[in-house]
């Protein structure tokens, strides 16, 4: 017994230099929530997010709506869509030399961030400095005259940052009609009638359809963001915006979200779209701006199939139901 204390001190030493040795070559690199052990995501345009969920498990885009009840109005509000509209997916290679869908680029934490000026909604865009590489891609290319959004990924904070109608300014920093800050590690909703970059409110990168989930893992684990061409002057959180004059109470309001019917037989598909439709049952379609009717939006990439896309054509506005809208905020103004 007279050892004992020697041997114990001992122990204790050994144990607090083993953990300060821990301490300092513990990574910096800190996982994304739910990201488990796996390398960090790869950076540069359009890059494989291993696997990573970009929001938390929690998030309304990764909740389950396949039991949610059906909203009474469904079947008024699919109508005034149009029954035999199609699914098109409004994504996939190149068309006219430009990339088909929102492009965005993955950062490392030392990328330099640059001066962002709002020319639309300054008064509701999250301040700069962002950081946007001056090469940073363009949704329709640098030579863009749709939505010109810029979406940038910082992988080491895990912060997303967005843009909406990007020019760059010839300074080294870029003007944007609107633009809005996400910290992924958590849920965020914008001020009440806040736009972000999105007409919605909303993030568009957890919502986009991309290469390395449809193809790659061969499942998509989020809701997916769609657009039609007339909204109501309203908004379902998380959305937060609309944007449209109409009260009709039978048109769309932002942030409503449909599903793709469970008894809708996709044996026939080609993988990727079945991946795309297992999402549309499981996680269903959030409407995030006016645009072409049932259009899906996803990231560009060579290597998409756009046969396989085109094959989601077969289905149209009359296999979704729109699913209970409860808490719908509507603007009472006539």
């Amino acid at each position: 017994m007279q050892n004992a204390l020697p041997l114990l001190a001992v122990l204790l030493v050994s144990a607090t230099l083993t953990t300060a040795v821990a301490e300092n070559v513990r990574p910096k690199f800190q996982l994304a929530p739910g990201a488990g052990a796996v390398p960090p995501v790869d950076l540069g345009v359009n890059a494989d997010l291993k696997g990573r969920r970009l929001l938390p498990a929690d998030s309304p885009w990764h909740r389950d709506i396949s039991r949610d009840p059906v909203d009474p109005n469904s079947e008024r509000i699919l109508a005034r869509i149009g029954w035999d509209k199609p699914l098109h997916a409004d994504f996939g290679t190149e068309h006219e030399g430009a990339p088909i869908g929102i492009p965005y680029v993955v950062v490392s934490g030392a990328q330099p961030r640059v001066r962002i000026s709002f020319t639309e909604t300054p008064q509701e865009s999250d301040p700069g400095p962002y950081p946007v590489p001056p090469d940073a891609p363009i949704e329709g290319g640098p030579n863009g005259t749709g939505d010109r959004h810029i979406l940038v990924l910082d992988r080491d904070s895990w912060v997303l940052y967005e843009l909406f109608n990007a020019f760059p300014d010839a300074k080294g920093g870029w003007r944007a009609g609107s633009g809005a800050v996400w910290d992924l590690k958590k849920n965020q909703e914008r001020p009440p009638r806040w736009t972000s970059a999105d007409a919605a409110g909303l993030p568009i990168l957890p919502g986009l359809v991309r290469y390395d989930e449809a193809v790659g893992a061969g499942k998509v684990e989020h809701a997916i963001r769609f657009t039609v061409v007339k909204t109501r002057r309203a908004y379902i959180p998380p959305a937060s915006h609309w944007a449209s004059n109409s009260h009709d109470d039978d048109l769309p309001p932002m942030g409503m979200r449909m599903r793709l019917k469970a008894d809708y037989d996709i044996s026939g598909f080609p993988p990727e779209a079945q991946a795309i439709l297992r999402a549309l049952k499981t996680y269903g379609m959030i409407l995030a701006d006016n645009g072409s009717d049932n259009f899906i939006t996803g990231a560009p990439d060579p290597r998409w199939n756009m046969a396989a896309l085109r094959t989601l054509r077969r289905i149209t506005t009359r296999d979704f139901e729109v699913i209970d809208m409860s808490g719908m905020v509507a603007d009472k103004r006539r």
